[in-house]
């Protein structure tokens, strides 16, 4: 989506005390650092069909049950405009929630909002749009089969990702290029890990004319031996104007980025 569609003895004690922020252990792992393996994706607890949005104010926790499109939200494809699985409303947060296939539109963030422990099992539209808020708070997790964007930044403000797996993608963030409002956007991305498909796929795209940020720490990139994902996409709104890391938009050095 370009633009606004409207305005997991003392080890198993700790391992449960994720479990209870909803975090799963293989995606904990201590600040600066890269995810030590692949990223375990966690089985559903039951499945829930959506026919309409399903809007959340305050903290909804799923149980890990998967959610997917059902009458009109069963689109999967890149199609603008479509509604989400779940609308949140400032201040919000969504947490232990998978979303399956069709995924629509994912999540859209009305405002500041955390989501915690989601999983998008095949990334419809894209994963989550972002708008409308100051701060928006990814944290565990995991997005997979984007053909186009995971995350979509349209609103202002900052999005922090952390702790966070991503494969089989084309973009994982994206500041939007053509909205008919635009912003200076920032983006922070700690504990990353990415599994490369051997074609060129971006961490994030910014757009360097508008003064956005992105700030890359503890990146582990798997499978990419060809070195085709690219950490830092330029543009100028929609053109791309070059890559890699400087000292103003995007900051991160070879030691951030780890290949296995």
């Amino acid at each position: 989506m370009t633009s606004p569609a409207k305005p997991r003895a003392r080890r198993r004690a700790l391992t449960g005390g994720l479990a209870a922020l909803g975090l799963s252990s293989v995606m904990i792992t201590t600040v600066g650092a890269p995810p030590a393996s692949a990223a375990t994706w966690p089985s559903a607890s039951g499945s829930q069909p959506v026919s309409s949005t399903i809007k959340v104010s305050g903290v909804r926790d799923g149980g890990m049950v998967r959610y997917y499109g059902s009458g009109d939200l069963t689109g999967d494809g890149q199609e603008e405009g479509q509604d989400p699985i779940f609308e949140l409303a400032a201040g919000a947060t969504l947490k232990n929630v998978i979303i399956g296939a069709p995924g629509a539109d994912g999540i859209h963030c009305e405002g500041n909002c955390t989501l915690q422990n989601v999983w998008w099992e095949d990334v419809g539209e894209d994963a989550a749009t972002f708008r409308g808020g100051s701060t928006y708070t990814v944290t565990g997790g995991g997005a997979k089969k984007a053909a186009d964007k995971v995350f979509q930044h349209n609103g202002p403000g900052t999005l922090n990702v952390s702790n966070f797996a991503v494969s089989e993608f084309k973009t994982l963030y994206r500041s939007c290029g053509d909205c008919s409002t635009q912003y200076t956007r920032k983006v922070n991305l700690s504990n990353i890990e990415v599994t490369g498909t051997g074609s060129t796929a971006r961490l994030v795209g910014i757009n360097v004319n508008r003064g956005d940020v992105a700030t890359l720490r503890g990146i582990t990139i798997l499978n990419d031996s060809g070195r085709k994902v690219v950490p830092c996409q330029k543009y100028n709104n929609n053109t791309a104007v070059g890559t890699g890391p400087d000292s103003t938009n995007c900051l991160y050095s070879s030691s951030d980025i780890t290949y296995r």
